[in-house]
């Protein structure tokens, strides 16, 4: 069975939306394209080398759009994302030029995919596909980049209620710049307690 692993770079309220650059995602009016760049520095830079190995990728149909306008034309930058295999979920493309790009019809689609064998699934950006994930528990890991910043709008990874779910931090930095990298797994059921003695 593959894990799918969430990749994402998100603010302390949440947001998701276009952190790589100014017209990465402007849907909905949004401004802050980028907002990401001001906080690199080496070590961002190395622990970003370690996330970016060679992975089949699961993406939203968006995203796959915008990297598939990207990365051909790239990959000097991101050395075997033309070669693994990309699975997209979505309900109007069936095709691509960019190799091996593999398309979803559903959720049901995903579960097959994630019980067959293979190398885990690394789901970058897609917002949508990440709620939808969330709600069907069928998130393994995050691996969060938190960037020390609100926007107080655009797309965010958490809306649209994904289930009460634990995890444990298995992994985690704070850079130079102040951005946590924190990485965590899946963990069973939340559990409650009280502070009453």
């Amino acid at each position: 069975m593959r894990k799918i692993i969430v990749l994402s770079f998100i603010t302390l309220d949440g947001v998701m939306q276009a952190p790589g650059g100014p017209e990465e995602d402007t849907s909905g009016g949004f401004e802050y394209g980028g907002w990401s760049a001001p906080y690199a520095d080496e070590t961002s830079g190395k622990l970003m080398q370690q996330q970016m190995q060679p992975a089949d990728m699961l993406l939203g149909r968006k995203t796959f759009d915008i990297f598939a306008g990207y990365w051909p034309k790239h990959a000097d930058y991101w050395p075997g994302v033309n070669e693994v295999t990309k699975y997209v979920l979505s309900r109007s493309m069936t095709q691509s030029d960019w190799a091996n790009s593999v398309f979803l019809e559903s959720v049901a689609d995903i579960e097959k995919l994630k019980q067959s064998n293979g190398p885990d699934l690394k789901v970058w950006g897609s917002s949508e596909l990440v709620k939808l994930l969330l709600k069907n528990d069928l998130v393994d890991e995050l691996w969060l980049k938190i960037y020390p910043l609100t926007l107080g709008k655009g797309k965010t990874i958490f809306g649209d209620g994904p289930i009460p779910a634990a995890f444990t931090l298995t992994e985690s930095t704070v850079t130079p710049a102040g951005v946590i990298f924190a990485n965590y797994k899946r963990a069973g059921e939340v559990k409650t307690g009280s502070f009453d003695i």
